[in-house]
């Protein structure tokens, strides 16, 4: 099977979104704002009515939308490249937040947590050489 060469090229990820049940948006600005330190944005208008935030920080974007019979996601996870991994699990545990090391990923130190919706996350960092 020959495989067509693509006309295009994929450029990264603008962002992630994750669904929160209605009413939620103060518990994402405690985790996402507060406990991650990320910076609220500002919603379109049109897009603000619908409910939800939306919050940036390290390159990352992530949009927090209502979702009416909302589920945490407890497998689907974004994983989250970050550099001094140990320091975002103490602040994240500072903010109450649990962590669960796993060391069955080749090449990178990681941790589970969960956002304060239930919503399962993943953050990794390259493993150190020695």
């Amino acid at each position: 099977m020959t495989q067509e060469i693509p006309r295009y090229s994929l450029t990264g990820l603008h962002h992630v979104q994750l669904a929160i049940p209605p009413g939620a948006e103060q518990l994402c600005r405690d985790f996402w704002g507060t406990a991650l330190g990320m910076t609220e944005l500002e919603k379109p208008p049109v897009l603000a009515a619908r409910g939800g935030c939306w919050f940036r920080g390290g390159g990352l974007e992530v949009h927090l939308g209502v979702e009416e019979d909302f589920r945490p996601n407890r497998k689907a996870h974004p994983g989250i490249l970050v550099s001094s991994l140990r320091a975002l699990a103490q602040r994240l545990e500072d903010h109450g937040v649990s962590v669960t090391w796993d060391d069955d990923f080749p090449g990178h130190d990681r941790f589970y947590a969960f956002d304060k919706l239930g919503n399962r996350l993943e953050f990794l960092e390259a493993a150190q050489e020695g």
